[in-house]
């Protein structure tokens, strides 16, 4: 299984503490690879000027995941952000061939006006769908994904899936992408993916957030 991971380099430790927990929990073999958008445009496969309202530098790379994957098989772009306390190989109950992606399909709206170091929040539909995308690189819509949609066109056509018909974005249940301050324990009990959309641990402000302590635990003991 291969994962593909969003990496900020204001970030690193939240990238390092995500890695090591999803490890920890997985029952199979996991490849996890930081899209770390400096070394996209090296490579020559990233080439949009930053956007002001990205808040992380993965806003848009993560969108090169089928790429990167060779259009062939299923992977995993996840955001940092996000802390794993159960097995992420259970995505494998999920593979209908008939469907693009598998995604969260949240109804989020943020009661904060700005997130983790001071960015703004931009409420939008189908908001944090894209932070936890499963997907079918093979699929004949995921195909024209290419490096040159994912650098020309607009962050309402990426984010909001407007580059799949709606018929084959598959319905993951919340427990993959559990939303902290958003969702609660009467939601989800036992969340195997808990994101820390709003900020997390490693950031002063947000020391406190619901299984802070869990994450520290995975921080000390990297």
């Amino acid at each position: 299984m291969i994962v593909f991971m969003g990496y900020d380099k204001r970030e690193d430790i939240a990238y390092q503490v995500a890695k090591r927990s999803l490890l920890n929990h997985a029952t199979e073999e996991v490849i996890v690879v930081p899209l770390k958008q400096d070394d996209l445009r090296e490579r020559g496969l990233y080439w949009r000027p930053h956007d002001p309202k990205s808040s992380t530098e993965f806003s848009f790379t993560r969108f090169l995941t089928p790429y990167l994957a060779n259009y062939q098989g299923w992977a995993l772009f996840v955001d940092c952000d996000f802390l794993f306390r159960g097995d992420i190989t259970k995505l494998e109950g999920y593979c209908d061939p008939s469907k693009a992606v598998y995604v969260v399909q949240h109804d989020y709206q943020p009661k904060e006006v700005t997130k983790m170091d001071g960015a703004l929040q931009h409420p939008y539909p189908r908001k944090n769908w894209s932070s936890f995308m499963w997907i079918n690189c093979a699929h004949p819509q995921v195909k024209a994904l290419t490096p040159e949609v994912v650098n020309s066109e607009s962050g309402m056509y990426l984010h909001r899936f407007e580059w799949l018909t709606d018929d084959v974005i598959g319905k993951l249940p919340e427990t993959f992408n559990y939303l902290e301050g958003w969702h609660t324990k009467a939601d989800v009990p036992d969340p195997i993916c808990v994101h820390m959309t709003r900020g997390g641990p490693w950031f002063p402000e947000w020391q406190h957030v619901e299984y802070a302590k869990e994450w520290y635990k995975v921080m000390q003991n990297l």
